[in-house]
């Protein structure tokens, strides 16, 4: 690593220790690195943390291409996917719960378009918001199990059964129900989840509601996205194509889930 002032966003040795070898894509024989593998994963984590374009990266780090270049590498071999279903299973353990969940929760969160992703956007009525739509199925703690883009004009409930599919080849048909809200209603969306053996409950809002109401099991999903709000690169849609905004939330979930690892083994020793 350069001689230079640490950022926040900077990879911790105990960190680097875990996520180095899913990063480390080349052989020993393959030719040697202009730049140092932790500098570019730290460049990459500045960028989706602090929410900028790639050309504006520090002149202290990697320069952009590099950066941008070694991002779609890992995200095509779908490393960030990897270590969000290792360290998810290894958090679980930690906390006392079996290795993969039987329950889960579905929902989904409409990005604003950018100019950079207008030509696949659509617009959510009920967001009042043109861009595109994340469905996420995350776990009981919060932590991502499957996510899918679309533009934002499709129904929750349309997406049903691609969510299922992918919670339940992550999980190993562990999965037997899924908490929605009243977007999934219907046969349709309940056949679709059936199909893949997950039964889905629909969590429902009084019918006297004053304020804000703290929905059993929903509420979990609606941390999730707090906890991606802190990620300001995905605040919008800013990218081109669709991997590449399913690729950075997984890295969005990967950095704390990483963070809480490498603290759980501290307290542990």
């Amino acid at each position: 690593m350069s001689e230079r002032k640490a950022y926040p966003t900077d990879v911790s040795d105990e960190e680097w220790a875990f996520v180095a070898p899913y990063l480390t894509l080349m052989t020993e024989e393959a030719p040697q690195r202009d730049h140092s593998l932790r500098e570019v994963f730290n460049s990459l984590r500045y960028v989706v943390r602090g929410g900028i374009s790639w050309r504006m990266i520090p002149n202290d780090l990697p320069p952009w291409h590099t950066v941008y270049q070694q991002a779609q590498r890992w995200l095509k071999a779908g490393v960030f996917e990897a270590m969000v279903h290792d360290l998810r299973a290894r958090l679980r353990l930690a906390q006392g719960r079996t290795e993969q969940p039987s329950a889960a929760i579905f929902d989904s969160r409409t990005l604003q378009s950018s100019p950079e992703s207008g030509e696949r956007a659509g617009y959510d009525g009920a967001k009042r918001r043109k861009g595109s739509k994340t469905h996420m199925a995350v776990d009981t703690l919060g932590h991502l199990l499957a996510l899918h883009v679309t533009a934002a004009d499709e129904q929750d409930r349309a997406h049903v059964e691609q969510l299922a599919q992918a919670v339940q080849e992550t999980t190993g048909q562990t999965v037997e129900v899924a908490f929605v809200d009243q977007g999934y209603t219907g046969d349709d969306a309940a056949q679709q989840a059936a199909a893949h053996a997950i039964r889905l409950e629909v969590v429902k809002l009084p019918d006297v509601k004053r304020g804000f109401v703290l929905l059993p099991r929903r509420w979990v999903v609606e941390r999730s996205f707090g906890w991606l709000a802190r990620f300001r690169r995905l605040a919008r849609d800013y990218e081109r194509l669709p991997e590449t905004v399913k690729g950075l939330h997984f890295l969005a979930f990967a950095i704390p889930m990483a963070q809480c690892f490498v603290q759980s083994i501290a307290f542990c020793l």
